[in-house]
């Protein structure tokens, strides 16, 4: 599991790379405190306070990609609920704090990707 990366993963470079490219600039896994948690996002927008992650589809237990794990279930699937009810509870933690959350599957198509972010960093800076 040391192998597993938590940041950096193909999708995740590929939206930083077209954000950077149309002159965004951001914070890499940038650690924000909400009521005494550590919370990460992939890419954080500190001014406008938007958060997004970039899930896995196994990790995450995608609806549409994630799969049950076969081989030693005891362990394994309590870790990838585990993983899902962490995923819920920092999204509303950080819905709570006045953040706004993004959230997107590894197999979404970047375009898709980069029109929800610039569509909530818009909505975001007209709020400002």
């Amino acid at each position: 599991m040391a192998a597993i990366r938590r940041s950096d993963t193909k999708p995740e470079i590929a939206l930083r790379r077209a954000l950077h490219a149309r002159g965004l600039r951001y914070r890499k896994d940038f650690p924000i405190r909400v009521e005494g948690k550590l919370i990460r996002p992939d890419i954080v927008f500190t001014r406008r306070q938007v958060a997004i992650f970039v899930d896995g589809c196994f990790w995450h237990c995608c609806p549409e990609h994630g799969r049950k794990p076969t081989n030693n279930t005891g362990y394994w699937s309590p870790k990838l609920e585990r993983n899902v009810e962490r995923d819920h509870q920092q999204t509303h933690l950080l819905r709570d704090a006045g953040w706004t959350v993004i959230r997107f599957w590894e197999h979404e198509p970047l375009e898709a990707m980069q029109t929800v972010t610039l569509s909530a960093l818009d909505d975001n800076h007209a709020a400002e």
